[in-house]
């Protein structure tokens, strides 16, 4: 069970993969309460383009991933606030032709790089330098979410008493897309723009299912996400299998068994 740890790539990728899971499973609480889960699945695919055209300048690939990313959510506001068109449209219209774009951008550019790294995560091959960027950008995404969760939910569900309070909604709602963007960013690194939105989603999902409040919710979340991620890196290094895949699966596993132990209480309290 120990033998994984005597490697220090091992070592590395379950510190990191720990820190990405519980930044997006803290998020993932909000994106499933708010209903933007496919806000997170756009901004995720959105990145591509501005991935590539960073490589293309020569500028750090996670400044172009979030720049993009954070271009592809204040669009999608833009157009939903001046048109008639519904926001899960708008998203579906703006992340397929971003990605669309970072597609064509990809297959243009001749490189040595491995551009596939970032469809589908490299979490074991990180350098050094990337293990300290991502732990810089992972953990001050996690300690924000959790000292603003009252403030984002408040601002989520009734925006005019959080201005009664005095908090701006407006910088609220552009500061939680930040934050996304940011997570999304340091996620491509494990699982890479095709699995990320399971990050986003499935933790929440699940904690959804065992509790209504906030605190537990956000405890269950990360735990669950936390767990998925090393039973997954032990699983991949076990079968010589997809890191970022098998973190998903496992994932997957927790939400399903959480929606049976949810519909079995259900069917308990209806029989008592």
């Amino acid at each position: 069970m120990m033998n994984p740890l005597q490697f220090e790539f091992m070592r590395e990728a379950l510190v990191v993969g720990c820190l990405i899971a519980a930044s997006c499973a803290a998020l993932s609480c909000f994106l499933v309460l708010r209903g933007w889960a496919l806000m997170g699945d756009a901004i995720s695919h959105a990145v591509l383009p501005g991935i590539v055209l960073a490589y293309w300048l020569g500028l750090p690939l996670g400044v172009g991933a979030f720049g993009s990313g954070l271009f592809c959510a204040i669009a999608t506001g833009y157009v939903k606030a001046t048109s008639r068109v519904k926001e899960d449209t708008v998203m579906g219209v703006v992340f397929t032709g971003l990605f669309a774009l970072g597609l064509v951008m990809m297959s243009k550019t001749t490189t040595d790089l491995h551009l596939d790294h970032i469809l589908f995560g490299n979490i074991l091959g990180l350098t050094d330098a990337q293990v300290i960027e991502t732990g810089c950008v992972a953990l001050p995404v996690l300690l924000i979410t959790l000292t603003k969760r009252r403030d984002l939910v408040l601002m989520g569900f009734d925006p005019a008493q959080a201005r009664a309070l005095g908090l701006h909604v407006r910088v609220g709602h552009y500061g939680l897309l930040v934050l996304l963007s940011l997570a999304i960013v340091t996620a491509l690194k494990a699982v890479g723009l095709i699995l990320v939105v399971a990050l986003l989603v499935t933790p929440g999902a699940t904690a959804h299912l065992v509790t209504k409040r906030l605190d537990t919710m956000l405890l269950v979340s990360v735990a669950s996400a936390v767990l998925a991620t090393a039973t997954g890196l032990w699983i991949a290094f076990a079968a010589d299998a997809s890191p970022g895949g098998c973190i998903v699966l496992v994932q997957g596993v927790l939400f399903l068994a959480a929606a049976l132990g949810s519909r079995l209480s259900q069917g308990s309290e209806l029989r008592s």
